[in-house]
């Protein structure tokens, strides 16, 4: 979502859940051209429930078992090659500066490591190790210029996934040189906060599993640099963690919140919420009433700042809406609700959980920002609100100001980082070096290899031609890319729930054509794909297959409804969808599996459907042989607790009978397969990409190089021996394969 589009807020969300149902934006009517604006976006609902099974939510340490079972595998194959984008830039959750070294900040990516800046936010380079997890969660420096990292992202989307990290971080050089320092089971980080009057001192607010239970949450005190770690703040129940801690000479204020996810339900709230400050440097603790919201189940995620006596708070409830802003002149005694204002309710959408910040200038307490959708400024502590929707990207997670530089703060959102030489008032100035990108998907030409394109959380489709760099040229959440593999000015692009567009110069133009398919429900991310014959056919899946034998220009469904139906959950009803289509060589085989996990084949163009499967997990791919329509194979997601889950199957009798070819593989989500000269087949997984020479079964990591990051999306291209990955946080990687 971007630019111009606050008032889409309340039915929109980036990269975040919604609690309404989903509706698409009006896209303009059939033939109209459509010249790119920044689109809306919706419930990312789909991401979480295809990386659980149903009735299962994700195993704790999941995300890190199956790395470690990456790591035991061979690696063969050359070197990946980070291809971009490097000025698009993604989500950031936290900042720090260095307080030894002017101009230098530390930048937290969700799912793209550390990062640090040498020139007051202009580009940033990795001080990350490319082999540990990428999921970040808070970054904080000491007075004496010690590091620390919080790893596991602490803002859960309302569906897209946030993988869980492995504890805490000290570098003592500048992120050359890392040492684990504990709390491993912690699950997400949310702030770390050092004493400034002992640099020894750390505080850590430990968000704990969105998943599971127990485990490291709380707020954590370390007397020795992390050597050791107590529990100094306990949660109302084992779901209760920490997302604040501040401290504040002799007092220490924290905020705790209770969040869990399951695949059947959200909950964001509850009675372990609330403020909460200490006395005695955190040996007993009361929750902090005066005006605040009661204790109780309605209660969701709380940003709290505080500047000596002066504090606030806002306030959102467990459904995620806004509930109220809060301000004290008494330390957190007494507290009043600011007035209403329309502009801040709007900033919160319905997913206020996304954000939970607020900041105050460190001149001037009356001057406050706060988080939302839209950056929201207020210049009279609390009365007047404006809001900031234009000059800079939306969803915004962390602030950091600079004592060197008064007037000077660095901001980062889902788009990545600004600076801001106005108090943060405008005057935003992106980033123009920031490799970080979460891409959902990757689209290439054997005519032109410079031509890359694919869709990214919150910022839209992109493309490596027809501007300086990456630029966006269909906007929400992208979606679906293809280039025509006859002619590259041929493209497609969509946003998500199959809001679908083509062109021929391109890009520069769309024309929108998801209006002409047959639909009932569409998948958040919607397959299309070119007939491997002729490029005019294309297919599209809803609940049913789509056929254009026009490039696009009219479709015809030829499939009846491939799933089991839309289910049971009335907020969230587009399931029982196609997620993926294989039209094989001889112009009459289809193949088709579906998000409830059935695979369906037709042999005569879609007059005829047989079931080849059901009861498996999430197809996220159906992949049918070049050369052969009998050869298929089947790629599946979902973590799992117990026994072994197969991730990918194949059959040489078009699907009459299977095999079971995860063989070694980690125990992570298989997100996509290729098939290569020679029967080679290469997997994209949320563990890196993968190869086998046996057609399945025995698996060797593919590459060097890249780092510990999930792939979504690989594509390859066999005349130049070219694949080229797309993940989900570090951005586009190219190998030449072997």
């Amino acid at each position: 979502m971007g630019r111009g589009l606050l008032s889409l807020v309340l039915a929109t969300v980036t990269g975040a859940a919604l609690l309404v149902a989903p509706a698409a934006a009006a896209p303009p009517p059939p033939g109209d051209v459509y010249r790119p604006v920044r689109g809306p976006s919706a419930p990312a609902e789909y991401r979480y429930m295809q990386k659980t099974l149903p009735g299962e939510s994700i195993p704790r340490h999941a995300h890190d078992l199956a790395a470690a079972q990456a790591r035991e595998l061979p690696t063969v194959g050359g070197r990946w090659k980070g291809v971009g984008p490097t000025n698009i830039g993604g989500r950031i959750v936290s900042l720090a500066l260095d307080p030894k070294r002017a101009d230098t900040l530390y930048a937290a990516a969700a799912s793209g490591g550390l990062w640090r800046s040498t020139d007051a936010g202009q580009t940033f380079h990795s001080v990350w190790p490319d082999s540990w997890t990428q999921a970040m969660g808070a970054v904080a420096t000491a007075p004496d210029g010690t590091l620390y990292v919080g790893t596991g992202e602490p803002n859960p989307g309302g569906g897209s996934i946030t993988y869980e990290g492995t504890g805490m971080y000290r570098s003592t050089d500048g992120g050359r040189n890392w040492t684990p320092i504990g709390l491993r089971d912690s699950g997400a980080i949310s702030a770390i906060t050092i004493d400034p009057a002992n640099p020894r001192r750390i505080y850590a607010a430990a968000a704990g599993s969105l998943y599971n239970g127990g485990g490291d949450r709380g707020v954590y005190r370390s007397e020795d640099g992390g050597a050791t770690w107590e529990r100094i703040l306990a949660g109302a129940n084992e779901f209760t963690g920490a997302t604040e801690i501040v401290v504040d000479g002799d007092r220490l204020y924290a905020v705790m919140w209770d969040k869990r996810r399951r695949p059947d339900l959200r909950t964001y709230g509850g009675v372990g919420s609330g403020v909460f400050r200490s006395a005695d440097g955190g040996e007993t603790w009361q929750r902090l009433g005066g005006g605040l919201p009661a204790q109780g189940t309605g209660v969701g995620r709380i940003g709290l700042a505080v500047a000596g006596d002066r504090l606030y708070a806002i306030v959102n409830k467990a459904d995620g809406y806004f509930e109220g802003f809060y301000a004290s002149s008494d330390g957190g005694d007494n507290w009043t609700r600011t007035p209403d204002n329309q502009a801040l309710t709007d900033s919160q959408s319905s997913f206020g959980w996304w954000f939970g910040k607020v900041w105050i200038d460190p001149r001037d307490t009356e001057h406050v920002h706060v988080a939302g959708v839209a950056l929201l400024t207020t210049k009279d502590g609390g009365d007047t609100w404006s809001a900031d929707d234009t000059s800079m990207h939306v969803d915004h997670h962390a602030m950091v100001w600079d004592p060197r530089r008064p007037g000077r703060v660095y901001l980062g959102n889902d788009g990545g980082v600004y600076r801001s030489d106005a108090r943060g008032d405008g005057g935003w100035v992106k980033s123009r070096h920031q490799p970080y990108t979460q891409l959902y998907s990757a689209a290439i030409s054997p005519q032109d290899v410079t031509r890359i394109s694919g869709g990214a959380q919150d910022n839209g489709s992109l493309r490596s031609w027809g501007g300086d760099g990456f630029n966006e040229y269909l906007g929400g959440d992208g979606e679906e890319n293809l280039i025509n593999p006859t002619d590259v000015n041929n493209v497609f692009a969509c946003y998500q729930y199959g809001n679908c567009f083509s062109s021929t110069d391109g890009g520069d133009t769309l024309t929108y054509f998801a209006d002409r398919t047959t639909f009932q429900r569409r998948n958040w991310f919607t397959p299309m794909e070119f007939d491997p014959r002729n490029s005019k056919v294309l297919y599209y899946g809803s609940e049913v297959v789509n056929r254009s034998t026009d490039g696009g220009e009219t479709w015809r469904a030829i499939s009846p409804d491939l799933s089991g139906g839309p289910g049971t959950d009335p907020v969230y009803p587009n399931y029982g969808t196609i997620t993926s289509i294989a039209p094989a060589s001889d112009g009459r085989t289809v193949y088709a599996g579906t998000d409830d996990g059935r695979v369906w084949v037709t042999r005569d163009l879609g007059a005829t459907w047989t079931k080849l499967a059901e009861g498996r997990p999430w197809v996220t791919r159906v992949v049918v042989d070049p050369k052969n329509p009998n050869r298929v194979w089947t790629t599946h997601s979902g973590y799992r607790s117990g026994s072994p889950l197969p991730h990918v199957y194949g059959s040489t009798d078009g699907g009459r009978h299977w095999r079971n070819l995860s063989g070694n593989l980690p125990d992570a989500p298989v997100n996509d397969l290729v098939v290569a000269r020679g029967g080679i087949l290469y997997i994209a997984t949320d563990q890196g990409v993968f190869t086998s020479a046996t057609r399945g079964g025995r698996w060797l990591r593919l590459g060097r190089g890249m780092p510990q990051v999930p792939v979504d999306d690989i594509e390859y291209d066999a005349g130049q021996h070219r694949m080229v990955a797309a993940t989900f946080g570090r951005g586009f990687y190219e190998l030449t394969t072997p």
